[in-house]
C-alpha cells in the first residue's frame, strides 16, 4: 500500500462534524496545480469535467482518453488523486484495477448506473465491486457512488417505505459498504436526507456529498451527515463562465480597435 492511498484514506477518518473533507475537481494538469497551490490535500476527478475538456459530452469520452487525462492531473501534482471512472467502462475488475493504478491514482469513483439504462441490479453491482475490491486490496480508495436521486420514481428495493429515494439510496449504499466500499456517494441527495442518511449509514462510513454553486456552506454539509465534498464538474462550468466573460470582453475591444 503506498504512502497516497494511506494519507488518502486517513483523511476520510476521524473527522469532525464541522470539518468536511473537499476535494476539488480537476479537469487538466493545470486545474490540479492551482488546486494543490492553494492548499487542497487531495483531489478527485470529475469524469463530466474531463469529458467537457476534451470536447465530448458527459458519459462519451473513450476509456483510453479518461485514464491517459488522469495521469497526467496525477503527474501533475504531489497529492493524491482520486479518479471518477464512470461505470468502469466495461472493463473486468482486474483490468480495470491495473489500469487505474497505471495513472497513478490512489482512489476511484464508480457509479451504479448504467446511462439511459438507469440503475443496474444492486446486488450484481455490488458482486462487481467485491472483486474490484479483491483485486485492488488496499491500494486504491473505492468511492462507490449511488444513483438513485437521478432517476425517476426511486422506490426502495426491499418494500420498505416505497417512493423514498432516502430509503433505497441507503440500500445500495449498505450493499457497497458491505461489498468493501470505502466510502459511498449518493449524488444529488437533497441537503435535507444528509443526516437521515447519515443516521442509516452509521458513523464509521464516510458519506460523499455534492456540493453546488449557491448550496450550503461546507461547514453546514459536514454538519448535517458528509464526510467528504465533492463538485463533480461545477468548478470547471464555473471557470467557463469567467472564460466567456473574457471572451466577450476581448470580442469587444476588438470591435472597437
Amino acid at each position: 500500500m503506498s504512502q497516497a492511498v494511506r494519507t488518502l484514506r486517513a483523511l476520510h477518518l476521524g473527522r469532525a462534524a464541522g470539518d468536511p473533507l473537499v476535494l476539488p475537481g480537476p479537469w487538466d494538469a493545470a486545474s490540479a496545480r492551482a488546486f494543490e497551490a492553494a492548499g487542497f490535500p487531495a483531489l478527485a476527478t470529475p469524469s463530466a469535467g474531463i469529458a467537457r475538456s476534451l470536447g465530448y459530452e458527459d458519459g462519451s469520452t473513450p476509456a483510453d482518453e479518461m485514464f491517459a487525462q488522469v495521469a497526467r492531473i496525477v503527474r501533475a501534482v504531489s497529492v493524491p488523486v482520486t479518479a471518477d471512472l464512470e461505470g468502469g467502462y466495461g472493463l473486468a475488475p482486474k483490468e480495470l484495477v491495473g489500469r487505474i493504478l497505471e495513472t497513478g491514482a490512489v482512489g476511484v469513483n464508480l457509479e451504479d448506473s448504467d446511462g439511459p439504462r438507469g440503475l443496474k441490479d444492486a446486488h450484481e453491482h455490488a458482486e462487481w465491486l467485491a472483486a474490484v475490491r479483491a483485486e485492488a486490496g488496499h491500494a486504491l480508495f473505492v468511492n462507490a457512488r449511488v444513483d438513485v436521486y437521478l432517476h425517476a420514481g426511486p422506490e426502495s428495493e426491499s418494500g420498505s417505505e416505497p417512493g423514498s429515494a432516502a430509503s433505497a439510496a441507503l440500500e445500495r449504499a449498505r450493499l457497497y459498504a458491505a461489498a468493501g466500499a470505502d466510502c459511498v456517494y449518493p449524488i444529488l441527495a437533497p441537503v435535507t436526507d444528509l443526516p437521515a442518511l447519515r443516521a442509516g449509514l452509521g458513523d464509521a462510513l464516510p458519506l460523499n456529498a455534492l456540493a453546488g454553486k449557491g448550496g450550503p456552506p461546507f461547514a453546514e454539509l459536514g454538519r448535517l451527515g458528509a464526510t467528504r465534498i465533492t463538485f463533480g464538474p461545477g468548478l470547471l462550468l464555473r471557470t467557463l463562465d469567467h472564460v466567456s466573460a473574457l471572451a466577450e470582453a476581448l470580442a469587444e475591444e476588438s470591435r472597437g480597435a
